[in-house]
């Protein structure tokens, strides 16, 4: 059988806990994108930083002349734009080395299921997809983290079994009053809107 795995933490946290800027940075985007701890924050720093780290170990290959480094940036290149972080119609390894943490989060469902709409906040957002309300395609999601192809948002949808797959559903009928008194935009959620659950 051998010895069981054991799960690796996958995410660097910061070398200096009790910086207050840094701090008040990422309190500002756990409140913005609905996060439940820092960690999940931590988490999307590390991906981004393991793509920019990529791409300037590529460009140095690419300078070198490599071929095999030609092939590996389409790969990577491609990867991000199927990913929906990078939205340039010809994406170079510089359009990689200038993302941000919030292009990263951006592509959170939870986020996606906040800014469609479909969730009147960020963090109710979140409790719905772990309580199984959501559905891509045929198979029910539960990982708000999930980092959602662009290609998948357009099959992204309430679960049929669920409550909220009905329109009449007191909820759906609440946000889509909140919607029309904001003017349909969901990019800035509000400050202190109330909880809601199903």
């Amino acid at each position: 059988m051998g010895d069981p795995k054991f799960l690796r933490r996958r995410y660097d946290t910061p070398k200096h806990p009790w910086e207050a800027t840094r701090m008040e940075e990422e309190r500002k985007l756990l409140e913005r994108y609905g996060l439940k701890n820092k960690r999940e924050l931590w988490k999307a720093q590390s991906i981004l930083r393991g793509f920019r780290q990529q791409a300037r170990e590529l460009q140095a290959r690419l300078r070198a002349g490599e071929a095999q480094a030609r092939r590996e940036t389409d790969q990577l290149l491609g990867r991000l734009s199927r990913l929906g972080v990078l939205s340039v119609a010809t994406p170079t390894l510089d359009d990689v080395l200038a993302l941000s943490t919030e292009d990263i989060l951006r592509r959170r469902l939870e986020w996606i299921v906040f800014s469609r709409g479909l969730a009147p906040t960020a963090l109710s957002a979140r409790k719905w997809i772990v309580h199984g309300h959501f559905s891509v395609g045929d198979h029910r999601v539960t990982r708000p983290g999930l980092l959602l192809p662009s290609a998948d948002e357009n099959r992204l949808s309430y679960t049929p079994t669920s409550p909220l797959a009905d329109d009449g559903h007191a909820l759906r009928v609440a946000l889509r009053e909140r919607l029309e008194r904001r003017g349909g935009s969901a990019e800035a959620p509000p400050a202190a809107a109330p909880e809601a659950s199903p």
